[in-house]
């Protein structure tokens, strides 16, 4: 049972971000605010899909947490390939930063562009990295798009408990915005690079806003704990 979800789930997983790139394809000389719209229609059919197939309730918690600031930015646990999508169903458009290499895949890479996310090579100063925090800083001025990042780095098991990259704090101390942190337990249904996935509850939970002006190693353990801790209330 466990094995034909995950086959019609994968099938229709894939076939349908395929096909949304192609559909989009003309939205790449648009707006960019259409193919954000497109990028939401498609995240909501992702997460019905793990409705429908793997028979999976979802909770949000701490919506109220989102409306305490009129901008902010959102740093996420991250444990599967759900939460880039269903986060979309819920924040205006998030700005992602993402690992450059998914900039690179053809049709999804222009769509992620064309979104207005911003590219990073992982562990390494580059010439590539250069402005990236400038880059940052100008794009969370001029629009009202929270954004959003992954302060592990990576996807990981649920279970594991990584220190988060450094990377966070700069970005916390260079933007100056509150920073609603969000645990999450959807490893245990999408566990990562498995063919497999599973049914149960996914809990995706907004936490208290951090306010700026904390020391960066002081944030970076706040924000560490705070996800940490309520992941593990919520296993």
């Amino acid at each position: 049972m466990i094995f034909l979800r995950s086959f019609f789930f994968n099938i229709f997983l894939y076939f349908g971000i395929a096909s949304a790139c192609v559909i989009a394809l003309p939205l790449l000389a648009m707006r960019d605010k259409y193919m954000i719209c497109a990028a939401k229609v498609l995240s909501g059919y992702i997460v019905f899909l793990v409705k429908v197939f793997l028979g999976v309730t979802i909770e949000f918690r701490g919506l109220e947490n989102l409306r305490k600031h009129e901008k902010y930015f959102i740093a996420s646990a991250h444990q599967s390939m759900f939460e880039t999508f269903a986060l979309q169903t819920i924040l205006p458009g998030p700005i992602f930063i993402l690992k450059k290499e998914l900039m690179r895949i053809p049709l999804f890479g222009w769509c992620l562009k064309k979104i207005g996310a911003i590219d990073i090579v992982r562990d390494t100063a580059t010439k590539e990295n250069l402005g990236f925090f400038d880059k940052i800083l100008d794009r969370t001025t001029k629009s009202k798009r929270p954004l959003l990042i992954f302060p592990q780095g990576t996807r990981v098991p649920y279970k594991e408990r990584p220190p988060f990259k450094k990377g966070v704090g700069r970005i916390y101390s260079a933007i100056k915005l509150p920073c609603i942190p969000v645990a999450l337990n959807s490893g245990k249904v999408w566990p990562k690079n498995k063919f497999n996935k599973y049914t149960g509850k996914i809990i995706i939970s907004f936490l208290n806003p951090i306010n700026p002006g904390l020391e960066r190693e002081k944030f970076i353990n706040k924000i560490e704990t705070d996800i940490y801790n309520e992941i593990d209330s919520i296993d």
